[in-house]
């Protein structure tokens, strides 16, 4: 034993009370009663009543590097993941130049990222009209899945598959057992909606209706019956999807799905006019239907909740929410902005690590995350449950200060984070240089 970390509340996948945590090498050696003396030079660290959670694992994070490391980029968004209890993200393929379509742009990618990250880090490929022969190298070279839209994704260098690519994607990704996260919104049902312009949020959530998701879904899970894709649906907004989702559970489809803290704490209600650092798609939705969700994740027809951090500079979050790039700065704040709107619910913090660590450790094969237990990585966010804080943009670590969540005072203060038993950030400054490995498929 190198080291002993004490709580009178460590969430392990038996339940959360009082525990002591061995580390050795950096992995989780043994959980061990509170009162268990330290063996050795073992040095202890107690946190009293904080909340020692598994360090949280963000599947759905756009770093944006290289290409569009003026958006974000590794070091940036890695810190501000470790400042707020994130010890494992996973890269999405577009929106970096070039996207992570073929192995030799996943090279390139991971070239940008090495030495360069202060938590782990992986990467999703992409799945694209036309590469369906990179998929397989692809996965061979170590990507977790593939991610792919049925709408436009919003930049030209990724297009969205069209309903024979999506025919011609599954089965290949199937064959070699893989996995097709997707962005799933109907095209059809997009350019059916009245098209926005302006500065009134009422009329940006018309141009993204409901039935765009559930439609989406519905054809997705065609695919996924006669395929036999295993496959994730990304960012679930709309309650109406939910219904689809536990259909296709219920009948034993390989089918998982997410949703994001801006839908769960964010409302459309709410949202002034001219304020797109609000914009996403799909978008913030009504105060019932951010209940429906919450049911969902209760019930476990939605598994994870991940970010979708999608940064850019501030200057394209014009007060035009046609012309506002869409999405929603978030990753430094997501386990507080959850856990406020959670405790008000009744939920506790081994519901919080079961949405935000073991879920996306389970989805990405990351078999070493996302839980306390021996044998998995000594990762760690300690959690003061009951403080609060008023967020400022300006003290965030991500690159650009843009954050719909100014303002706004949450509970839930990240005392620390922990990277394979070594502290990584105090109270929400990183404390050390880049440690971050570069996680590959196992």
């Amino acid at each position: 034993m190198e080291l002993l970390l004490r709580s009178t509340r460590v969430v392990t996948p038996d339940g959360t009370g009082p525990a002591a945590v061995a580390v050795t090498g950096g992995r989780i050696e043994a959980v061990l009663p509170y009162a268990t003396p330290p063996g050795g030079a073992a040095r202890v660290e107690d946190f009293g009543d904080d909340v020692l959670l598994p360090g949280l694992v963000d599947t759905h994070v756009h770093v944006n590097d290289p290409g569009r490391s003026e958006w974000e980029g590794f070091p940036t968004a890695t810190r501000a993941a470790a400042a707020g209890g994130i010890t494992t993200l996973v890269d999405m393929p577009l929106n970096s130049l070039p996207p992570t379509t073929t192995v030799a742009h996943l090279r390139c990618k991971q070239a940008a990222a090495r030495g360069r990250v202060h938590v782990d880090v992986g990467f999703w490929g992409g799945a694209l009209p036309g590469n369906r022969g990179d998929l397989r190298p692809l996965h061979d070279a170590g990507v977790l899945g593939f991610k792919s839209f049925l709408s436009p994704s919003g930049v030209e260098e990724f297009p969205h598959l069209a309903p024979g690519d999506l025919d011609a994607v599954a089965p290949e990704v199937a064959g070699f057992g893989g996995l097709l996260i997707v962005h799933a919104e109907d095209p059809g049902r997009l350019a059916g909606a009245p098209q926005p312009g302006g500065p009134r949020y009422a009329d940006f959530l018309a141009s993204r209706p409901h039935d765009a998701e559930r439609d989406a879904v519905t054809s997705l899970l065609a695919a996924v019956r006669r395929h036999g894709t295993r496959v994730h649906v990304l960012h679930v907004s709309s309650a109406r999807v939910l219904p689809v989702l536990a259909g296709a559970r219920a009948a034993g489809l390989p089918v998982s799905a997410e949703t994001c803290p801006h839908f769960l704490t964010l409302t459309a209600e709410e949202v002034p006019d001219g304020a797109t650092e609000f914009k996403c798609c799909p978008p913030i939705r009504e105060a019932a239907n951010r209940d429906a969700l919450w049911s969902a994740l209760a019930t476990g027809t939605l598994d994870c909740v991940v970010s979708d951090h999608s940064p850019c500079t501030a200057d394209l979050k014009v007060p035009d929410f046609a012309r506002a790039w869409g999405g929603i700065s978030s990753l430094q704040l997501g386990l507080p902005a959850v856990w406020t709107e959670a405790r008000r619910r009744g939920h506790g913090p081994g519901d919080l690590a079961r949405w935000m660590a073991t879920a996306p450790a389970a989805l990405a094969g990351l078999h070493t995350k996302g839980a306390i237990a021996p044998g998995r990585d000594a990762d760690f966010a300690v959690l003061a449950p009951d403080e609060t804080f008023t967020v400022e943009a300006a003290g965030l670590h991500h690159r650009n200060p843009v954050t719909a969540y100014a303002g706004r005072t949450l509970h839930g203060v990240v005392r620390s984070t922990w990277l394979r038993g070594r502290r990584i950030a105090d109270h929400g400054t990183p404390l050390t240089e880049p440690t971050g490995r570069l996680l590959e498929r196992a």
